[in-house]
């Protein structure tokens, strides 16, 4: 066995510890406190637990599947993520054609340049040349109102669900000497940190929350969760050092970058959802609302680790 094989069942038992711990919390408390599903924590506490069930054993899935399978993944959320974004931004008969690009040849030449490793070209594919051709086929139409907006939207759309939820599977093809064939951990060590440190605000917050960080945005925010969750996730990202190339302080560190640009995602992702005035992106995973609910602090937080981790290493 290998020494990414050991480290990743390693890390999916601890994984499934936690879990299997939280579940029994979970029902116990369901039992004593909320026997008949009136506590409303409760019972969102343990949709957040079955929903997590859920996505540990089909990320697992695709670890195991491989590159392919981490990629196809990506691709999949990367689709569904753009069909939620889509149902809330303002669109047109006129911009058919764009969406059918963004959808059907944006997306699928992104993932398929990933696969391809052609950093050059992924890198700039979507920022550039997406957002320049998009304009020029909804154009085309002929329809000016409101133009400008209805581009934007759709521009911001692709950045968010496509080109930053992207930068995720990349961390397949970067090449760090020492570290060959492990690069499956990089995202491993990424999602755990990020998606522990919303679990770990939502506990502080609930636990001794009482500075609203930004009421008008996400009422459950609050500083004491904050504070609490990015430490709390900063040093178990310094603890997974073992999984990553990373010394544990620089580790720790990149866990500190990662978690506040997750935080700072759910924050932007929040406004979008007030402005449309809506709670939830969808209603895929119970408990956790749509699947840009759960990514949106994983798509933001994803291109500065990756850029991180890639320039570290081409500098040392």
């Amino acid at each position: 066995m290998g020494a990414a094989s050991a480290d990743l069942i390693h890390l999916v038992l601890g994984i499934f510890g936690v879990l299997i711990v939280a579940s029994v919390i979970g029902y116990v408390l369901e039992r004593r406190l909320s026997p008949d599903g009136s506590n409303a924590a409760i019972e969102n506490l343990n949709a957040r637990i079955k929903a997590w069930w859920v996505m540990v054993v089909l990320i697992g899935i695709a670890f195991i599947a491989g590159r392919a399978g981490v990629i196809l993944l990506f691709a999949f959320c990367s689709f569904a993520a753009l069909r939620e974004f889509m149902t809330l931004i303002n669109t047109k008969r006129a911009d058919h054609w764009a969406l059918a690009a963004a959808f059907f040849v944006a997306l699928p030449v992104q993932y398929y340049l990933l696969w391809a490793e052609q950093y050059g070209i992924y890198s700039i594919f979507i920022p550039v040349y997406a957002f320049l051709f998009m304009p020029i086929i909804a154009v085309l139409r002929g329809d000016t109102e409101r133009f400008l907006v209805r581009i934007a939207e759709v521009q911001w759309a692709l950045m968010i669900c496509v080109f930053c939820a992207s930068h995720v599977p990349a961390l397949l093809t970067l090449h760090i000497p020492g570290y060959e064939g492990r690069n499956v951990l990089l995202i491993a060590f990424l999602v755990i940190v990020v998606q522990l440190s919303d679990v770990l605000q939502y506990v502080w917050g609930k636990l001794f929350g009482k500075t609203k960080i930004a009421p008008r945005l996400s009422p459950s925010k609050t500083v004491e969760g904050f504070v609490g969750g990015v430490i709390s996730a900063s040093l178990i990202g310094a603890a997974l050092w073992w999984v990553t190339p990373f010394t544990p302080l620089q580790a720790g560190l990149l866990a500190f970058v990662i978690t506040l640009m997750g935080f700072f995602g759910g924050l932007v992702m929040s406004a979008i959802k007030r402005d449309r005035g809506v709670k939830d992106w969808g209603h895929l995973i119970e408990g956790h609302g749509g699947l840009i609910d759960r990514l949106d602090s994983v798509v933001f937080s994803a291109p500065i680790f990756f850029h991180l981790v890639r320039y570290w290493w081409s500098l040392s």
